[in-house]
């Protein structure tokens, strides 16, 4: 398994008039999750962008456990269980200090420019394959 930690604070344009973050702002903090675990682990999504390959969202979920409010700071955990192949899933989990605040998933496709499903690139698929060899090698809790 592979996860990365990504913080936000919660900007006054993400909440309603009571302060409440607007549940659509979720998305954008898993995308921010999404992004830091795949640039950390030396994949950023722009070279594969460059390279020809994107990631559209095939499926996504959430489950809103208790709200954020204006100027918390959150903590995105994201985790990639499994080694991708032409479909990718990274689970989230959004907290406030020890508070869960909500769990999600997206699934994603590798396509190419044209908009055909493809696997991902070699190098991709290499280094995914060092990392999770890497991963199930790692001693118990130094995996995330």
């Amino acid at each position: 398994m592979l996860s990365s930690r990504s913080t936000v604070t919660v900007r006054y344009a993400e909440t309603d008039m009571m302060g409440v973050a607007y549940h659509g702002s979720f998305l954008p903090w898993f995308e921010i999750g999404r992004t830091a675990l795949l640039k950390e682990n030396g994949l950023p999504y722009r070279e594969l962008e460059a390279a020809g390959y994107f990631l559209p969202v095939l499926e996504m979920s959430a489950r809103y456990l208790r709200p954020a409010r204006y100027d918390d700071t959150l903590e995105i955990i994201t985790r990639l269980h499994q080694k991708p192949a032409a479909r990718i899933r990274l689970d989230y989990a959004i907290s406030r200090g020890d508070e869960l605040l909500a769990t999600g998933h997206t699934v994603h496709a590798f396509i190419d420019r044209t908009g055909r499903p493809t696997r991902p690139p070699a190098n991709f698929s290499d280094k995914m394959q060092a990392l999770f060899s890497a991963a199930a090698g790692a001693p118990r809790g130094r995996q995330g």
